[in-house]
């Protein structure tokens, strides 16, 4: 007989009245992943980031093609660096879409209903990791793609030399790479003003700035962002102790390290 005092017939399933407690039910990591693209739809600041990096990245490479041509010798010794001029621009917004991807849940408190949802905080991690380099990933090819066909209509050299194919390979890799590293700093710093006033800075100004700096350079190289750059060039430098691919190695190294890191932390610290 239950509680209620209706009999209960033998091999009958026994219900208790209890709802399940939040986040015990499973979930998917498809669940997850779709649970943080309507994030990224439903936010503006999260899905304009990616658009303006698109925009900035082929729209300065072909306007600073247009204006140059054939005139800048820089842009003739090496296609590389007017090819992807415009990825120096566009990668501070694959910055700040990192940084919102995770930084976001954290400033508005929104990290313990969302760990509360996915209690696996490893799977939590992956789904916006696994995210944010598919939208990186799309950026990477279609900036890339304008990149190209803009520089290639103004100047010549963008379809020629032996670098081409490496050059479109990590053109399309560097924003995935970014865009881990950031949501990767981003988790351990548990802080949207700070990863954003660390990185954003770092990755826009000071990087390239001290890049220029004779007594700094050789450090200075092994940054991600240098070391991927340095990989879309065409032609190799003398003053860099590496070669273009090991470039891209450089880079995918930091970007496993931060990514490493922030599940650490996630795991670790308090929501």
């Amino acid at each position: 007989m239950s509680a209620t005092g209706t009999p209960v017939r033998a091999g009958s399933p026994v219900r208790t009245g209890t709802a399940p407690a939040p986040g015990s039910a499973p979930t998917g990591f498809g669940q997850v992943l779709r649970s943080e693209w309507i994030k990224l739809v439903t936010l503006r600041s999260l899905w304009l980031t990616p658009l303006l990096a698109v925009l900035l990245t082929a729209g300065l490479g072909t306007a600073t093609a247009a204006a140059l041509g054939d005139e800048d010798a820089s842009l003739i010794d090496d296609p590389g660096i007017g090819i992807h001029y415009g990825l120096n621009f566009g990668q501070a917004a694959l910055t700040c879409f990192g940084v919102l991807l995770i930084g976001q849940e954290f400033n508005t408190r929104m990290i313990g209903v969302s760990l509360t949802a996915v209690p696996r905080r490893g799977r939590f991690y992956a789904g916006k990791l696994t995210l944010g380099a598919l939208v990186a990933l799309v950026v990477g090819l279609l900036g890339t793609a304008g990149s190209f066909a803009g520089y290639a209509a103004y100047a010549a050299g963008a379809w020629d030399g032996p670098g081409l194919l490496r050059s479109a390979t990590v053109g399309v890799l560097y924003p995935v790479l970014l865009v881990v590293t950031c949501v990767g700093l981003t988790a351990v710093l548990r802080n949207l003003t700070a990863a954003m006033g660390l990185l954003v800075p770092t990755v826009f100004l000071l990087s390239p700035l001290l890049a220029g700096v004779p007594g700094v350079r050789r450090v200075v190289q092994f940054l991600p962002d240098r070391a991927g750059q340095y990989a879309l060039h065409y032609a190799d430098d003398p003053q860099v102790v590496y070669g273009h691919w090991t470039g891209l190695l450089i880079m995918a190294l930091w970007a496993a390290a931060a990514a490493y890191g922030g599940l650490r932390a996630l795991r670790r610290a308090d929501a």
